[in-house]
C-alpha cells in the first residue's frame, strides 16, 4: 500500500474516531495506519539518504536501529544494480549482521580509520541538529563511527523533528557508564544539573540493559533546555562516564520522511 493510501486511510480513521460510537475495528486501523505511516516514513528518508549521499569506492559507516534496516536495503539494491565498491563499517552487532545478510562487504576501524559517509538514526534532532542518540544502547559505537566520517547524515521520521531537545522524546538522554560507577553518576547528574536519572533495565531479561561493550545505560530526563555543548562536556569528565547520547556540532544533514511522502532536508549551521 502507498504512502499516499496511508494518508487517506489514517484521515479517515481520524474522523471515525471523533464519534462517540466509534467500532473497535476502526480505532485499530488508526493504529495500525499510524504505525504503518511511520514506517513508510522511515523507509523515505533512508532510500534518498543513501541516494544522495553514497558515491562509488566509498568507506560507508553504518548506524544502528529501526531507521537503518531501510537504509542497509538500499545499499544492497544499489551495489547489486549500479555494481558499486562500497565497504561497510558497522556501530552495534546488529549493523553487522546487516550488513553481512545483504552481502555487503565487512570492515572495521582499525583497517578504514577514516569513512567517506555515515548513515545513521536519531531519537530527537533538533534545529540546530544537535542530537539525542542512544535509544537502542549502541550511542558509545556510534559516535566513535560518526566521529571518523567526514559527512555524517542523519535519517529519521517525521516524528523525531524538535525545534527543542525534550520536545519529541520524553526518555531522557542516554549515558553509557562504567557499571560500578551508576549510583554516584547519577547521583552527580541530578544535583549538577538537575531532572531524573534511571538505570535503564532490560525487557526481556532480569537486570539493567548491558551495552555491546559491556556497560550499563542510564536515562536522565532533564528539566529543562540547556547549553548542550557545555552539559556533553560536563557529563563526559564524571569518572565512570563512558559517553553520552547528546551529539553536539556533529552531523551535517537530516532527512526527515513526512506524512505527506515528501523528503524534509535540515543542514547542520555553518561552524
Amino acid at each position: 500500500m502507498t504512502l499516499q493510501k496511508w494518508v487517506f486511510l489514517r484521515k479517515l480513521a481520524a474522523g471515525f474516531q471523533s464519534s462517540r460510537s466509534c467500532p473497535t475495528h476502526v480505532l485499530r486501523l488508526s493504529q495500525s495506519a499510524a504505525v504503518n505511516m511511520a514506517e513508510e516514513s522511515k523507509k523515505l528518508a533512508a532510500y534518498f539518504a543513501v541516494d544522495n549521499s553514497v558515491q562509488n569506492n566509498q568507506v560507508v559507516g553504518v548506524g544502528s536501529g529501526s531507521t537503518i534496516v531501510y537504509a542497509v536495503d538500499r545499499l544492497a539494491e544499489r551495489v547489486r544494480q549500479e555494481k558499486l565498491n562500497i565497504v561497510c563499517v558497522p556501530t552495534s552487532f546488529q549493523a553487522r549482521q546487516l550488513i553481512l545478510q545483504h552481502g555487503l562487504t565487512l570492515s572495521d576501524l582499525e583497517r578504514h580509520p577514516e569513512l567517506d559517509v555515515a548513515i545513521d538514526g536519531a531519537d530527537e534532532v533538533d534545529a540546530e541538529l544537535t542530537l539525542i542518540k542512544g535509544g537502542g544502547g549502541c550511542l558509545t559505537q556510534e559516535k566513535i563511527v560518526a566521529s571518523c566520517s567526514k559527512y555524517f547524515v542523519v535519517i529519521a521520521d517525521y516524528r523525531k523533528d524538535s525545534k527543542a531537545l525534550g520536545q519529541q522524546w520524553k526518555k531522557g538522554i542516554p549515558i553509557e557508564v562504567i557499571p560500578m560507577a551508576y549510583v554516584p553518576v547519577s547521583r552527580m547528574i541530578a544535583k549538577r544539573f538537575g531532572g531524573e536519572v534511571n538505570l535503564r533495565m532490560a525487557i526481556s531479561k532480569a537486570g539493567p540493559v548491558v551495552t555491546d561493550n559491556g556497560n550499563f545505560i542510564l536515562d536522565w530526563k532533564f528539566e529543562r533546555a540547556q547549553n548542550w555543548k557545555e552539559v556533553n562536556t560536563a557529563i563526559k569528565m564524571i569518572p565512570g562516564v563512558v559517553e553520552t547520547g547528546l551529539f553536539v556540532n556533529m552531523a551535517e544533514q537530516a532527512y526527515f520522511g513526512m506524512e505527506d511522502g515528501s523528503v524534509k532536508v535540515r543542514k547542520g549551521p555553518i561552524n
